[in-house]
């Protein structure tokens, strides 16, 4: 049996794993639930292997050791969890593990140079440059990340309350929240409790969706996203990036509300990060030394 590669982009809603031969032909790919390690690595590893698992039957692969995994990740760049999620056991031949960001990077410029924004639920800056990383934001929600689904649901939270409480225009964004907790703002605050990135990243269609209807608020936290999608993208260009592709659910929607100095340095993507984790999967780009 031939030896085969799989690339794996784990972001903090969900983890796609796609599985190619040595020619790079497709033979199967599969989508399961979070693989933020900073979340819990044990649940990370378990979406994984499920998703890899997946793929593998669907490219007929019985025998996992003959695969060679690249691992693109959210958190990554936490050393501890790093550490303690390649410290588990695996069946994989080989397992090379970095940052979501650093393997979407890898598969929009087929491994050349450039740089990327990905702003999906989470949000990163990141610009390869002859091997160097240089990276701007990612460093987890609540703290970083902005730009991405969970800050925007963070803000609309707040922003629902103060409207709540007439200290600011309510609106149908307002009132959809309110409703999606009926009417209980006890219920709102227990939730924030134990809330996910995920969670809060679960209100950013309808963000969009009333921004199209001019609704003020959905206006108002759209552009605020996009302020700091740019700051993103700028920062990367005062470090030398020329081409920037901007990726991610909440990225490929928000162009439109950029500057015209920010879209000016905009490049579609070769290929999706899952490319650039195959691509991993192929050598070492461990992020730390293992």
């Amino acid at each position: 049996m031939g030896n085969f590669f799989c690339g794996v982009d784990g972001g903090g809603t969900s983890c796609r794993a796609r599985i190619v031969d040595e020619q790079g032909q497709f033979l199967g790919e599969a989508k399961t639930g979070s693989a933020n390690i900073l979340l819990g690595v044990e649940l990370a590893m378990e979406n994984i292997q499920s998703a890899i698992a997946q793929a593998a039957e669907q490219a007929g692969i019985t025998d996992l050791s003959t695969l060679s995994v690249g691992l693109a990740l959210a958190a990554a760049e936490q050393r501890s969890a790093w550490q303690a999620f390649m410290a588990l056991p695996h069946p994989y031949k080989h397992m090379t593990l970095n940052t979501d960001g650093y393997g979407a990077c890898m598969g929009a410029f087929s491994g050349d140079n450039g740089a990327i924004v990905i702003a999906g639920t989470g949000s990163v800056g990141i610009y390869l440059e002859n091997g160097q990383q240089h990276v701007v934001g990612g460093r987890e929600f609540p703290i970083s990340d902005q730009g991405g689904g969970a800050v925007m649901g963070l803000r609309l939270i707040q922003q629902t309350l103060l409207a709540h409480d007439g200290l600011r225009t309510s609106s149908a964004l307002s009132d959809h929240v309110l409703a999606h907790f009926n009417n209980d703002l006890d219920a709102i605050v227990e939730w924030s409790k134990t809330a996910k990135p995920r969670d809060y990243g679960q209100f950013s269609p309808k963000v969009f969706e009333l921004a199209m209807e001019r609704d003020e608020l959905a206006m108002e936290l759209l552009q605020g996203s996009a302020d700091d999608v740019e700051r993103l993208i700028l920062g990367l260009n005062r470090k030398g990036a020329t081409q920037i592709a901007l990726m991610g659910s909440i990225g490929e929607r928000i162009v439109r509300w950029l500057s015209p100095a920010a879209q000016s340095l905009l490049v579609k993507p070769q290929a999706d990060a899952m490319a650039g984790a195959i691509l991993m999967a192929r050598g070492n780009h461990n992020l730390y030394p293992f």
